[in-house]
């Protein structure tokens, strides 16, 4: 008999991949919010880094040094930060997408939830 349950409840749920699919998302959600708060705090230190050669290679020019021997650092350090600005403008889309969307996935679940109970 637990057999036949169990077929009519695969028959009757079309989509248990999808309600696996929720519940996976829902327990990984919070470490993909953590990832993108740290690729944040990370890349932030990392332009702070970035900022402050940039400012020492601006004094060693006024100090007199020839722009020639140091321009292919002044261009890669330039290149690294612009690449950090845009990977934090990435990853704040990102964590503002999970923020959005984690009290829609809560209620999305909350409604499922119900409406399996309902329907046994």
């Amino acid at each position: 008999m637990s057999d036949e349950t169990a077929e009519e409840r695969e028959e009757y749920y079309p989509l248990k991949t999808l309600h696996n699919f929720l519940q996976e998302i829902d327990r990984e959600w919070d470490s993909f919010k953590t990832a993108a708060i740290i690729g944040i705090i990370l890349l932030v230190t990392l332009m702070a880094f970035t900022s402050y050669r940039l400012l020492m290679f601006i004094h060693m020019l006024r100090a007199g040094m020839k722009i020639l021997r140091i321009l292919d650092e002044i261009l890669f350090t330039a290149l690294i930060f612009a690449f950090v600005i845009y990977e934090i403008y990435l990853l704040s889309k990102q964590y503002n997408f999970f923020k959005k969307w984690e009290r829609r996935m809560g209620l999305l679940l909350h409604v499922e939830k119900r409406l399996l109970e309902k329907r046994e």
